[in-house]
């Protein structure tokens, strides 16, 4: 390393301790980085709530949006927002949620107004996502919201008219009303008797289970996999939902196992997608260990026999 190289390179380390020690009283402990101003958080605070908080200023009509969604949008959601090739559809299925193979649409399906708006915003058009003006944004927004018949022709979108349009399956929508499973147990002084889950979710009902003198045990669960299964895997293999083997199905398990257990395990950890269906890695629950998914995949192979 030459000399001049070595002298910018201590220099700049210099100049980078000292930034450390002048951003130790305002970032922290560690003293690294600085806090970010008004003006860097402006920048990416662009998200949009279902009350409006976060929209901008600015309008847009459904026939000025009529001509951008031609020109940005239709290629890949069709003139009707009917898709096109594998491109999500955006308008139509009204009332299908309840076919075996439902319509999601913006009108059938999606929640809130304020998604659209956000969505199109930061992520559209796809090839240049946040090139869209606010007024542009409005106004595209105010032509798919007219395509599900949400709208009259006439209509213009705003922060104002925002709180007009209430999308059909809002009502819907509701917390997760799984067992919470984020209970603290009991490890000392644990009372002899029995024992009761219990959760602050409306409708959840207590079960009870046999504790024996000394505390609960992790033995009062059947299989070491049901736990996981019951609360995690059973809402596709309960159903059969995206081509998963119903947990009564043995013959479609059977089918699977021609390839081997190891190929099943390596599959529900990783993911699969191929002939018999969908299977995304882990279920989609990434927290999952890959033992608490070997365990409910043994699970569903011991019932399904």
């Amino acid at each position: 390393m030459s000399s001049s190289l070595k002298n910018a390179v201590t220099i700049f380390l210099l100049l980078m301790f000292g930034a450390g020690l002048q951003a130790a009283d305002k970032a922290g402990h560690y003293g690294v980085g600085q806090l970010a101003t008004p003006t860097q958080i402006k920048g990416w605070d662009i998200d949009v709530r279902p009350d409006g908080a976060g929209l901008p200023e600015g309008s847009g009509s459904v026939l000025d949006g009529e001509v951008l969604y031609e020109a940005q949008c239709a290629e890949c959601h069709g003139s009707f927002g009917e898709g096109e090739g594998r491109h999500p559809i955006l308008a139509g299925g009204m009332g299908s949620l309840s076919d075996d193979r439902p319509t999601r649409s913006v009108g059938s399906y999606w929640p809130y107004v304020s998604t659209l708006w956000d969505y199109i915003h930061r992520a559209m058009p796809f090839a240049a996502p946040e090139s869209l003006t606010d007024d542009e944004v409005y106004a595209v927004t105010a032509y798919v919201l007219y395509l599900n018949d949400l709208v009259e022709d006439d209509f213009e979108l705003n922060p104002t008219t925002f709180h007009d349009v209430t999308l059909p399956n809002q009502t819907q929508f509701y917390p997760d009303d799984r067992p919470d499973v984020a209970n603290v147990r009991c490890m000392t002084d644990c009372v002899a008797g029995e024992l009761v889950i219990h959760s602050e979710l409306a409708g959840f009902r207590p079960t009870p289970r046999a504790v024996p003198a000394g505390g609960p045990v992790i033995t009062s669960v059947t299989h070491s996999g049901q736990t996981t299964y019951d609360q995690l895997c059973a809402i596709c293999h309960k159903r059969g939902i995206g081509g998963a083997p119903r947990l009564d199905d043995a013959k479609d398990w059977l089918d699977r196992l021609q390839k081997g257990q190891s190929a099943v395990l390596a599959n529900a950890i990783n993911g699969y997608v191929g002939e018999h269906g969908v299977m995304p890695a882990k279920g989609g629950f990434s927290h999952l260990s890959d033992e608490a998914v070997a365990a409910a995949v043994h699970y569903m192979l011991e019932v399904s026999q």
